[in-house]
C-alpha cells in the first residue's frame, strides 16, 4: 500500500494557496448576503451563482497551486476544509431563512460536519492523522452543487431537483463521515 501522506512545506501563512483560501473565508458572508437578499424570495439570483462558482473554482485551485508551487502548508491543510465548512454551512443556513432549503437535510449536515471536525480534533490528540479519503474530497463538489443549484435562477421552480441534489449531498455526506469515524478508529488501533 502506497503512502498518501502530504509532504508540508514550512512556508508561511501567506503562500499563494493559502490567500486564495483566506480569500473566500473572508469573502463568504458576501455570498449569504447575495442568498439572503436576492429579488427572488428563494435566493436564486445570478450573482449569487457566480460568486458561488468563482468560490467553487478557486476551492479547486488552491490545492492544485499548493501542490504545484511545493508549498503545502500545515495552514493551508486546516484552512482548506474550514472554508469549505464555512461556505457549505453558511449558504444552507442563509438558503433555509429563504425557505429553499428545510431544515432537517441541513441539520444532518450541520451535525456530521461537527462531530467530524471533533473527531479530527480527538485524533489529533492521540497523534492520529486520517487522510481524506477520494470520496470524502467529491463531498464538498457535489455539496457545492447542490448549492449552485440551490441559487441558479434557471431552477428557480425546479424544487424537486434542488431537493434531489440537496438529499444526494446529505448521503455523501453522511457516508464520508462514517468512513472517516471508521478509518479513524483504524489508523487508531496501529
Amino acid at each position: 500500500m502506497t503512502d498518501t501522506t502530504p509532504t508540508y512545506s514550512t512556508a508561511g501563512l501567506a503562500t499563494p494557496a493559502n490567500l486564495i483560501t483566506i480569500t473566500r473565508i473572508i469573502a463568504s458572508p458576501v455570498l449569504f448576503w447575495l442568498i439572503i437578499d436576492a429579488e427572488s424570495s428563494l435566493g436564486t439570483s445570478w450573482p449569487a451563482f457566480l460568486l458561488g462558482l468563482v468560490f467553487a473554482v478557486s476551492d479547486l485551485f488552491d490545492g492544485r497551486i499548493a501542490r504545484a508551487t511545493g508549498t503545502m502548508t500545515r495552514t493551508g491543510a486546516f484552512l482548506d476544509p474550514l472554508a469549505d465548512k464555512v461556505v457549505v454551512l453558511g449558504c444552507s443556513i442563509s438558503l433555509v431563512a429563504v425557505d429553499r432549503y428545510l431544515w432537517p437535510p441541513v441539520a444532518i449536515i450541520i451535525v456530521r460536519e461537527l462531530l467530524v471536525s471533533l473527531m479530527r480534533v480527538n485524533f489529533a490528540r492521540h497523534g492520529v492523522s486520517v487522510p481524506a479519503s477520494r470520496l470524502a474530497k467529491w463531498k464538498t463538489t457535489i455539496q457545492g452543487a447542490a448549492l449552485l443549484c440551490a441559487v441558479l435562477p434557471l431552477l428557480e421552480s425546479q424544487h424537486r431537483a434542488v431537493d434531489a441534489t440537496l438529499w444526494l449531498a446529505v448521503a455523501i455526506t453522511v457516508l464520508t463521515g462514517w468512513q472517516y469515524l471508521r478509518d479513524g478508529n483504524k489508523y487508531a488501533v496501529r
